[in-house]
């Protein structure tokens, strides 16, 4: 198998590795990106430097959105929606003056934020969206592993896909699905909003794709609950989900990076 060699330096904001204790550090250097056996969008299988950052262990849960909406509302100062509120599929709703998870959802990922909320949300905590490389990386470690816990076939103890629609799990709900350094959900249950702009391989961090304003397509990395086992690899990119970015969606959350 070919390897095309890329050897890319994140942005400068990437090196801060300041781990709170609900996030996970990842250590500098290369890693092999993309798969060459793979659909078209992952390719070529190419090797990334990535300097060192945290990533949140666990995607963010609708009960901690909610306390992003109950701060800041459903849209930001310049007018640009952050969740769709007014979508059935949402798992956060109004209780008179505030905004309350559903009850059976609390510890579930959020699902139907836009990736301006998610962007929003990130910076709300000091912190901001993982690069698409950075998420890779935290998902697969050194090995080019095709899941996170390895190349074993995914089972329902590791992730959940292959499951009706808006049938999501809690976010802690798969520690044997747990990627090399320790980091849960990467496999199914809810797609996640990445930092980067969907543009062709090999990842360049330099080439726009990290630029932030709201606008071009952005990445997805992970598969969701309703996605088949093919979809819940470290490398896919969600080349067949409806995700615009000013839109939430009902299978798509996040986590956070510094």
């Amino acid at each position: 198998m070919a390897i095309a060699i890329t050897i890319m330096s994140m942005p400068a904001c990437a090196a801060n590795n300041t781990a709170s204790p609900d996030m996970v550090s990842v250590p500098p250097g290369l890693f092999t990106m993309g798969s060459d056996d793979g659909p078209a969008d992952e390719r070529p299988l190419h090797q990334v430097d990535v300097p060192a950052f945290a990533i949140d262990r666990l995607p963010v849960t609708n009960a901690q959105f909610a306390e992003f909406l109950n701060a800041i509302g459903t849209h930001n100062r310049s007018g640009e929606r952050l969740y769709d509120f007014d979508d059935s599929d949402a798992r956060i709703h109004r209780h008179g003056a505030q905004w309350r998870a559903d009850q059976e959802y609390v510890n579930h990922p959020v699902v139907e934020p836009t990736w301006v909320g998610a962007r929003d949300y990130c910076a709300w905590r000091g912190k901001r969206l993982p690069a698409e490389a950075e998420w890779e990386k935290a998902a697969r470690g050194t090995d080019a592993r095709k899941y996170p816990w390895g190349n074993a076939a995914p089972d329902r103890t590791r992730a959940q896909f292959g499951a009706r629609f808006n049938e999501t799990a809690p976010a802690d709900a798969f520690s044997a699905g747990a990627s090399p350094y320790g980091v849960l959900g990467m496999a199914g249950n809810t797609w996640e909003w990445v930092s980067s702009a969907y543009l062709p391989y090999p990842y360049r961090a330099a080439d726009g794709r990290e630029d932030l304003p709201a606008g071009s397509v952005r990445g997805t990395r992970g598969g969701g609950h309703d996605s088949p086992a093919a979809e819940i690899t470290t490398t896919q990119r969600g080349r067949n989900l409806s995700r615009n970015p000013a839109a939430g969606h009902h299978n798509i959350g996040f986590r956070c990076a510094t």
